[in-house]
């Protein structure tokens, strides 16, 4: 058969199955009226709690309580499907964004989410997993024995304004390409520290009551990094890239990739790994 009309008849069988398929899109939910709802988790009595948050998007804040209770707030959306979700196991406390998918929007244009939580002071390891969101916690005066936090494109202002109750073993800060400040980071307690983050803007301020030796891990990559460190902290800080430039104040001293600072008390120890950017160390 002719070469040209065997083409043709493939290019016609090709057009007549296309003609029999359908993509759905998935439909952008039209926002309604606003909805607040009222959380109110029990405290748990004995044993450390865990307690797990997973926000996709939207404004999140989270700040101490007052009372006996482990969680109390509300939560305000305008999509049926943000309604929040607590599913408690023992000591395991989870509270969800619903089951609602951001990433299959088009838009989040006009959609409301803003939860308001406050968390008591009973012993607890705090998890904390979002998406593109707006956050502002304030965990100074908890007791929180571990701390993690995993977030994606991210405005995140998080702070201990005074000691935590607890000796914290790990926090861990995980984030994408986001601009986010962690201050009062003395205060915390931890033993160790890991920051982990794609491009951003990135504050890390160590001010507050240090009370013991703590190892700081950041891993970052284009990013401009901030580190505000006392002048009376003793300090040293390792730094692993090529492309980085650093810019320290007064009273530090550099030999090789150590750069150090001479204080009194617990010591900060710094391991820092950047693809490229600018590290400003501070007081």
């Amino acid at each position: 058969m002719n070469t040209k009309i065997v083409l043709a008849l493939l290019i016609l069988a090709l057009a007549s199955m296309a003609c029999g398929f359908s993509v759905d899109i998935p439909k952008h939910p039209t926002p309604g009226p606003s909805t607040t709802d009222t959380i109110t988790v029990a405290g748990r009595g004995s044993g450390e709690t865990r307690l797990s948050i997973e926000f996709g998007a939207g404004k999140l804040s989270l700040s101490p309580g007052t009372g006996d209770e482990l969680v109390t707030g509300t939560a305000t959306y305008n999509i049926p499907d943000l309604k929040p979700e607590v599913t408690e196991n023992g000591n395991d406390v989870l509270i969800k964004q619903g089951n609602y998918q951001f990433d299959t929007l088009p838009s989040l244009e006009g959609v409301k989410s803003e939860w308001d939580l406050k968390l008591g002071t009973t012993p607890m390891d705090l998890t904390i997993k979002g998406g593109a969101l707006d956050g502002t916690y304030e965990f100074g005066g908890l007791s929180l024995t571990a701390l993690t936090v995993k977030d994606g494109a991210a405005s995140v202002n998080l702070s201990f304004s005074s000691p935590n109750q607890s000796e914290m073993s790990m926090l861990r800060y995980e984030t994408g390409a986001s601009n986010v400040k962690l201050t009062g980071l003395a205060n915390a307690n931890f033993n160790t520290l890991m920051f982990q983050s794609g491009a951003g803007d990135y504050t890390l301020d160590f001010t507050g009551d240090l009370q013991r030796d703590a190892t700081i891990t950041i891993s970052s990559g284009l990013s401009n990094v901030i580190l505000v460190i006392p002048e009376n902290v003793n300090a040293n800080l390792t730094l692993e890239s090529g492309l980085t430039n650093v810019n320290t104040v007064a009273g530090w001293s550099k030999n090789g990739n150590l750069y150090t600072q001479q204080g009194a008390g617990s010591t900060l120890t710094f391991l820092i790994k950047m693809g490229a950017g600018n590290i400003t160390v501070t007081h």
